[in-house]
Formats: structure tokens, sequence, C-alpha cells
């Protein structure tokens, strides 16, 4: 890798950029109508999106006519990547040192990443990149547990994540307590993925625990989830699932640099 990264993010990122690109939900519009509102962006202004993966909101930022830069520190996903967006600019690099020049940008987005990152340098990368008083938004999906068979599913999924830090524990908030940024604001919206049962599969293959472990283990658990889905009330005969989520929102500003 070559990259100071998480371990298992780097080991199961790797291995898992198909699976992300056809398990993984995109965003709903309403999430990123509110993020682009909050942080001000027009066509033309430039973004980094940074841990982009494998493109799922450097598309939607695209499409709406931002000067999008996707910044991506592991090889398999910069790979799937420029195959689905190959009209985007991608650089390798790490949200703890952006390959981007300072004040260049007019607003950085993080998308199911900033967990990922050794919060306070990224959060003094990213006040360097960013012009004075530009915006920072972060976008999570989050699998909606109030649905009986996304709570099983997380029950079977839950052991194996070891230390692979989490959105859920919000340690990765403790980053903005003495921060060069404004405080954290926050939206939530609900969202429904369509899928099916070789969907879940790969949504649950991507997720980089799993992804990490060996093959036999990892068949296993794949194999639990499968038979929870044939059995569930809620899924069992059903060629369509939806899968809930919350996606939340955040988003703050630089401090202006006195």
């Amino acid at each position: 890798m070559g990259m100071d990264m998480d371990p298992i993010a780097a080991k199961g990122f790797e291995q898992a950029g198909q699976a992300y690109e056809r398990g993984r939900p995109s965003f709903p519009p309403q999430a990123v109508d509110c993020l682009l509102a909050k942080l001000g962006l027009k066509p033309g202004m430039a973004v980094a999106d940074v841990g982009a993966g494998t493109g799922k909101l450097t598309r939607l930022l695209a499409e709406r006519g931002l000067a999008v830069t996707a910044v991506e520190p592991v090889e398999g996903m910069r790979q799937v990547f420029a195959q689905v967006l190959p009209q985007v600019l991608l650089k390798a690099g790490t949200a703890e040192s952006l390959p981007l020049a300072d004040a260049s940008l007019d607003a950085v987005v993080a998308a199911q990443a900033f967990h990922w990152f050794k919060g306070p340098q990224a959060l003094q990368e990213f006040a360097r990149v960013l012009k004075p008083g530009a915006g920072l938004g972060l976008v999570w999906n989050v699998r909606d547990e109030s649905v009986g068979w996304v709570a099983e599913m997380t029950r079977l999924l839950d052991p194996h994540q070891g230390a692979a830090p989490r959105y859920k524990g919000l340690a990765w908030k403790a980053a903005f307590a003495a921060s060069p940024f404004t405080a954290l604001q926050q939206q939530g919206f609900a969202y429904a993925q369509p899928s099916t049962t070789q969907g879940v599969l790969d949504r649950v293959s991507s997720i980089s625990f799993i992804a990490a472990l060996p093959a036999a283990e990892r068949q296993a658990v794949l194999g639990q989830v499968a038979s929870l889905l044939a059995t569930h009330p809620q899924t069992r005969g059903r060629e369509l699932i939806e899968v809930p989520y919350r996606t939340e929102v955040y988003w703050c500003r630089a401090k202006e640099r006195r």
C-alpha cells in the first residue's frame, strides 16, 4: 500500500471493490441537495471527495456540475472508480496527506469514510486545502436497525468487527472538539435501497471487516445472511428486498484564519 492506512481498511477494501460498487447504495437526492445547499455549492465550484471509494457520492456531485477531484488510497477501489467514472479526476492519497494545493477548494466531502481517518490530522489537512470559510460535508448511509431483519443481520455481522472503526460508535466526532472548523450540524433522511438477495450479500461482502476475513469464515457469514433472508418473514420469498437506511448528513465550515 505504501500509504498510512488502517490495516482492516487496507485489506478489506482492496478486495471488496467490485462488491462495493454492486452492493453499496447510492445517496438519496434530497440528502445531496441538502449537502450542496449547506455548503453553498454551485455548478463549476471545486470539491474534493476524500476516501471516494468507487465514486458513489462522486458521480452525484459530478452530475450536478461540480468540478470534483476524487482522492482514494486503496488501489482496488481506484481501479473500479476509473472504470465507472473515467471522466473524473482521480488521485491516490489519504485524508491526512492530500495531493491538493493550499486554499484551492470550495468544499471537501467524505462519504462512508471519515470514521476511518485520523480525525485531527485529516481536519488540519482539510482546513489547509479549503478556501477560507469554505465547507466540509460528511455523509453516511446507516442501516436502519429498527427493521427486524436488518437488526438480525447486524447481530450476525457485529461479532466479526474486531477493532474496525465504525460510524455507529461516534468516536470520530471527538476530532471536532478542538478543530479548525465550526461546530458540526446534522440532518437525517430516510432512504430505502431496492435490492435482491445477491445485492444484500454484495453489500455484506463490501464491509471492510467482512471482506478482510479468511475466505472460509467470510463464506460462513454470507451463508448465515443468505439463510436469514430466506427464512425471515420480512424477506422470505421476496425477489425485491428493500434495504432501509437513514442517510446522515453533517456539515461545518473552516474557521477564518486569524
